[in-house]
Parts: structure tokens; sequence; C-alpha cells
């Protein structure tokens, strides 16, 4: 399980951003925001932490990852769902958690709580590889 205390320690050393493309039917994200805290890229690997801020109501929209993300949820609740249209997760202030890499995890986050959601992720990416890819709502009645 990644800590705080470690996402602060990456943070002081340097991590590196991406871009986001855009997927024909993909599904927008709503309500977002987010701060760089942190980039760097050390061999073929680039590093990001992130501050992501999530309004109530809002969503990322659906998306997956080329690399490995590790999160922590700093305030607010995020409800994780997979193509499955299942929640595989609830997340709350002070929990970790880890999304894998590859199109094979396609996957949601909403905040269905009250209050803002505030999460600070690593992203841990192959060089030049952008954050997250756009992907379609797989079915699922919700965005």
């Amino acid at each position: 399980m990644f800590t705080r205390g470690v996402l602060a320690a990456v943070a002081a050393g340097g991590l590196a951003i991406g871009l986001v493309p855009s997927v024909a039917d993909a599904t927008p994200s709503s309500g977002v925001t987010a701060t760089i805290i942190s980039k760097s890229t050390i061999g073929r690997t680039d590093y990001v932490l992130r501050e992501i801020t999530i309004q109530p109501g809002g969503t990322t929209g659906w998306h997956f990852h080329d690399g490995t993300l590790y999160a922590f949820v700093k305030a607010g609740m995020l409800t994780h769902s997979g193509s499955n249209c299942k929640t595989d997760g609830v997340y709350r202030a002070g929990a970790a958690f880890t999304e894998p890499s590859g199109s094979d995890h396609v996957h949601v986050g909403r905040n269905l709580g009250p209050k803002p959601l505030v999460l600070d992720v690593l992203y841990v990416l192959p060089t030049g590889s952008p954050l997250s890819e756009d992907a379609p709502n797989p079915g699922c009645p919700f965005q």
C-alpha cells in the first residue's frame, strides 16, 4: 500500500507530465481540476504527482492508464467502478489504492458524496505516455 509519506517523499524528488488524447465516443470528465505538484523522468519512466479535486457529482469519465497509479484520498469519498459496471472500491479520506495499467483496466471515478473529493495521485508511466487515455462507456448506466 502506498502511504501519504511515500507520496510526499516522491514529490520532493520531482516527477514528469504527459498529455491526454481524445478518443471517439469517450466520456468526458466533469467537475475535475488538477494541479501538478511534482514531475520527473528517470530512465524510461515518467513520474507525475498531481492533486486532483472532483466536485460533488463529478466524474473522471471512463479511462485507463499506460502505467500504474498510486492514490491517496486526502478528503471526501471516491466511488471507483470497472468496466463490469460494478463498484470495485469506495475510498474515504485516509485510504490509499492502486490502479493497474493497461486498456483492459478501463474504469471511472465518481464523487457521489456531498463534499469535494481531493486525491494525491502518483502516475508511474512509460516515458512520453499520457496521464490517462479516454475510453467509451462500456455500457454502464452511469458515466
